[in-house]
């Protein structure tokens, strides 16, 4: 048998978010958005 019940969220304990633990130790280039376009305009439209 199984008694199925209603979760209170108050009761539910929280993850604890580490936003920004890796700051600086990450760089993103400045042409991150095109990065491998040529490569990829190739896959999809041939040479």
């Amino acid at each position: 048998m199984v008694k199925v019940v209603a979760l209170d969220a108050e009761e539910q304990p929280k993850p604890k978010r580490r936003i920004g633990f890796m700051a600086g130790e990450i760089e993103v280039p400045d042409d991150f958005n095109t990065m491998g376009q040529e490569e990829i305009e190739r896959m999809f439209y041939g040479e």
